[in-house]
């Protein structure tokens, strides 16, 4: 008899020895005595390739705890796993081992929409049944999963006698990181992903002192602790990104840093209000917390294991999901050419205005036009504390007459987006959320972008904790039974639920292109999209709203500019993936410039998506192929430093002939001195040509490649 059966003596695990084939248990003995209190039992699986391995750890002591490799490096050296629980003792140690299986995983699905069509799920699953050995004798289940790009674990805590519900002020999980890799951070603010990123070695983590920012409306930053996901690079050039999926019913897991010995372990977003971070009834799983790892960062930008975590499509038919390109009355407001609300005088959501932009989208092969400011409410959204009933979600102003803009887009083939500014006052949206839709039915709009700018209400809640992750999932849950599509703005981060709520659409959650027209700090600066590509886009679809022709942004905003080159603003189209994509700038910057037929041509959904070059924080370059017409697409974005890139086409179909028009920067192109200067050249490009193309400073390009 194997010596583990022997120590843990449970005819359960006998069975599942037989039934999943277990490998053999490798079992350290840390002492001569027999009694498993002074025995490492460990447990190993391994990914399909054998790359990546999951160790399960049980400590002398019951504590249960984990470790991965990659090859033969460690990805995470042994770290605990835990709870600590309001009047309750810590789930920390304490157990023994009931039972465990071994299984593999290998499904193939389709993505409705999104960045790449044929999915493919192939693991290695572990799951470990763990019992206190005292009173309460609480049972816990550990699952791991071991993909070739990535290592995944959860909780699990079923129905059981002595347990009812957990109250959890937080969750101890741990991540231990040797050999202080260089991280690419933004602080664990539990009201916004907005913050730039920060590049350090790991053990100089300060999130602290983004607590004050000048440009951020508000900040929440309680303890050193980084936001997910959180992307490091080895000096060996392994990358490693940490993040969550399947976040539901739960807090926002951010990660405490320990400076002095590269622990990072598990802060959940809390509520004040409520005096704990989650309340949860038995039985539930908690969110996955996930280990990207890859030797290369296009490989890392690649990964589809946070969809893969997710449960499969629960809302069945979602035809009425459209990617798109869209214009909008948007981005004038934030340039202070118009204005919000009608009181000021400068209204831009008026019925003549929104044709304007219809009768643009038409002309320009954009889908959707979104109108911001239609409805009333909007003198009093944002800075006040009285912000409850503010809005109307179902009555616009007097001078935007709905039905006649509806009727008027539909004529020109274009679909409106509604728009629903919430002020961060999330039980008045619930309150009118179904009246609202109800309207949107009516009219057959099919999509609509949520905001919550501000300070949640009721005071003490926090963007990301529990009580209003639970609200964003009301809202995407009631919006399929009206057959809507939501674009979540300060949202929730992304965590893959698209593959599960494909009406998930999209969701702004990092710093957008507003910054650039109205932030104090000079915008976003050059290497934000480069790392941006690395980190924020990692978990999902990203409505950056690019596009930007006017970079000086003159007459409107002669203190700010955009800090790249006309040409990275088209890069950014295949770069910064969304399946709803806007053409952002005022229709007079567009008119009679060549540059824009890119915008006019480009994919938003697509067969499948590849990185093809690129180093977190100082370029990346990107291609996708268009679904239903094998046209692809390439787009590039640099820092600010010049370079030059080799592309390889041998990403291209064997024996067919593209031609390409290629939108680059210009000899003398410049992010700050001469952003707008560009090239276009034409060429037929084949299979595994090569072209060497130059970006200047803050600059990039754009390709399309048609049959």
């Amino acid at each position: 008899m194997h010596p583990m059966i022997s120590t843990l003596n449970t005819p359960a695990l006998k069975k599942n020895f037989v039934a999943f084939k277990l490998i053999v248990f490798t079992v350290f003995m840390l002492a001569s005595c027999g009694d498993s209190e002074n025995k490492l039992l460990s447990y190993r699986i391994k990914s399909p390739s054998g790359h990546l391995k999951v160790s399960f750890l049980l400590a002398p002591g019951g504590t249960p705890g984990y470790a991965v490799h990659y090859k033969d490096k460690i990805v995470v050296d042994s770290s605990s796993l835990g709870f600590t629980l309001k009047d309750a003792e810590v789930i920390k140690h304490g157990f023994r081992m009931a039972s465990l299986k071994e299984d593999t995983l290998n499904e193939s699905w389709e993505q409705p929409w999104g960045e790449q069509r044929k999915m493919n799920n192939r693991c290695t699953e572990l799951t470990i049944e763990l019992v206190e050995k005292e009173k309460p004798k609480r049972t816990m289940f550990l699952i791991f999963r071991a993909y070739d790009d990535a290592a995944a674990f959860r909780y699990y805590f079923p129905e059981q006698e002595n347990v009812k519900e957990m109250i959890i002020l937080d969750e101890n999980t741990n991540f231990q990181i040797r050999n202080n890799p260089t991280a690419w951070w933004a602080p664990g603010d539990w009201d916004i992903y907005e913050h730039l990123y920060t590049q350090s070695k790991l053990n100089q983590v300060n999130a602290i002192a983004k607590r004050s920012h000048p440009s951020l409306g508000q900040t929440y930053i309680p303890e050193n602790s980084v936001n997910t996901p959180l992307t490091m690079r080895f000096d060996d050039g392994l990358h490693v990104a940490l993040h969550e999926a399947a976040l539901i019913d739960y807090a926002d897991m951010t990660l405490k840093v320990d400076t002095a010995s590269g622990l990072l372990k598990s802060s959940l977003v809390g509520s004040d209000r409520l005096g704990y971070k989650v309340k949860r009834a038995l039985p539930f799983k908690t969110p996955w917390r996930v280990i990207l790892v890859n030797e290369t960062t296009a490989g890392l930008a690649d990964s589809r294991t946070i969809l893969n975590l997710n449960e499969p499509n629960k809302l069945g038919d979602v035809s009425y999901v459209k990617p798109m390109k869209y214009a909008g009355i948007w981005w004038e407001m934030h340039l202070g050419k118009s204005s919000w609300d009608k009181a000021s005088g400068k209204h831009g959501a008026t019925t003549k205005h929104a044709k304007e932009l219809i009768d643009f989208a038409a002309e320009n092969n954009l889908k959707g036009v979104l109108v911001e400011g239609w409805n009333t409410g909007w003198e009093r959204w944002i800075g006040f504390d009285d912000r409850e009933g503010v809005f109307d979600f179902v009555t616009p102003y007097d001078d935007y007459n709905l039905d006649e803009v509806v009727t008027y887009a539909k004529s020109k083939g274009v679909d409106i987006i509604m728009h629903h500014e919430t002020s961060s006052a999330p039980r008045t949206y619930e309150k009118q959320m179904d009246a609202a839709f109800q309207l949107m039915k009516k009219h057959g709009i099919t999509a609509v972008k949520t905001g919550y700018v501000g300070k949640i209400i009721p005071k003490g809640e926090y963007h990301h904790g529990q009580w209003m992750v639970n609200h964003y999932q009301k809202v995407i849950e009631l919006a399929a039974k009206y057959g809507i599509a939501v674009n979540a703005h300060e949202p929730i981060k992304d965590t893959g639920l698209r593959r599960t709520y494909p009406n998930f659409i999209t969701r702004e959650g990092n710093r957008g292109q507003e910054f650039n027209a109205w932030s104090s700090d000079g915008g976003n600066p050059p290497n934000h999209i480069p790392t941006v590509a690395f980190t924020r886009m990692l978990a999902g679809p990203f409505d950056f709203t690019p596009g930007v022709f006017n970079i000086s942004l003159k007459p409107y905003k002669k203190e700010n500019q955009v800090n790249t080159t006309l040409a990275q603003q088209l890069g950014l189209y295949v770069v910064l993936y969304s399946p709803l994509q806007m053409a952002c700038d005022l229709p007079e910057y567009y008119r009679g410039n060549p540059a824009f037929q890119f915008i006019r041509d480009v994919g938003v959904d697509w067969e499948q998506s590849l990185t093809l070059d690129g180093r977190v924080g100082e370029y990346v370059v990107s291609a996708r192929e268009e679904r239903g017409t094998g046209n692809w697409f390439v787009g590039a974005a640099n820092n600010e430093e010049a370079r030059d890139v080799n592309l390889d086409f041998g990403f291209l179909p064997e024996g067919k002939t593209f031609q390409a028009i290629i939108y680059s920067d210009a000899p003398d192109s410049d992010y700050q001195s001469n952003p707008t200067a560009y090239k276009i050249t034409k060429q037929e490009i084949r299979k595994g040509e090569k072209l060497t193309l130059r970006m200047a400073r803050g600059g990039g390009f754009a390709i399309s490649l048609k049959q």
